[in-house]
């Protein structure tokens, strides 16, 4: 995911990425090492449900999605934005 807030979060090792809802800590922790080829410090998932939005007299939700915060060891980084 890449925002204001995730940006500045690069500064300080951490990364966010989307992943599948049924993925793991342990699970995107050995995806992103092999991806990236990083060794990873930590693993923090967050499921967010999703919202309410009304259309009318009509009610529907948003998907619900699954975010992964990851840390890296010092002195490595991640490319978020290839050339």
């Amino acid at each position: 995911m890449i925002s204001e807030k995730t940006m500045e979060m690069g500064k300080i090792r951490k990364y966010v990425f989307l992943v599948d809802r049924q993925a793991n800590a342990y699970e995107v922790k050995k995806g992103i090492e092999s991806i990236y080829k990083v060794n990873v410090e930590s693993v923090n998932v967050i499921n967010q449900k999703g919202k309410i939005k009304r259309s009318g007299r009509g009610v529907s939700r948003r998907p619900s999605s699954k975010k992964a915060i990851v840390t890296i060891k010092k002195g490595q980084t991640i490319d978020v934005l290839p050339k």
